[in-house]
């Protein structure tokens, strides 16, 4: 579990490599990772934007913008949680995320937060040749 907090916004990450939608013979590693924002202040906020930097063991890095997550822009009233699962596919057995998300509170104020850098991890030892 990897967690971060910014103004109050508690961001959690829990992933985990899926071992039957891999293919480690392909260079194909698929990991699954659950998000939990909780929302520990007094403000309603609203998410509004994601953006990932994805890096994996040989160093390629890309980064993923877009709107919401999972479809949704999800409004968190004080005291309020929302929780996803999304994936990600890496060409090595091993890499890392981080990133932000766009938000909006209640008077219209636009600000980022944290989500926690976290490990990719299959735990398979091959690596990959370039």
């Amino acid at each position: 579990m990897y967690r971060a907090v910014t103004r109050n916004i508690e961001v959690v990450v829990t992933p985990r490599y899926v071992a039957d939608r891999s293919s480690p013979d392909d260079s194909y590693f698929f990991w699954a990772y659950t998000i939990a924002i909780t929302n520990h202040g007094t403000e309603t906020v609203q998410l509004k934007t994601r953006h990932w930097r994805i890096t994996d063991a040989d160093g390629r890095r890309q980064q993923v913008r877009g709107a919401g997550v999972v479809g949704e822009e999800p409004v968190l009233k004080a005291g309020e949680a929302f929780e996803y699962t999304s994936g990600v596919p890496l060409q090595t057995p091993s890499g890392f995320m981080a990133g932000s998300y766009g938000m909006v509170s209640a008077s219209g104020e636009r600000f980022e937060i944290e989500i926690p850098a976290f490990s990719l991890d299959s735990g398979d030892t091959r690596r990959t040749l370039n």
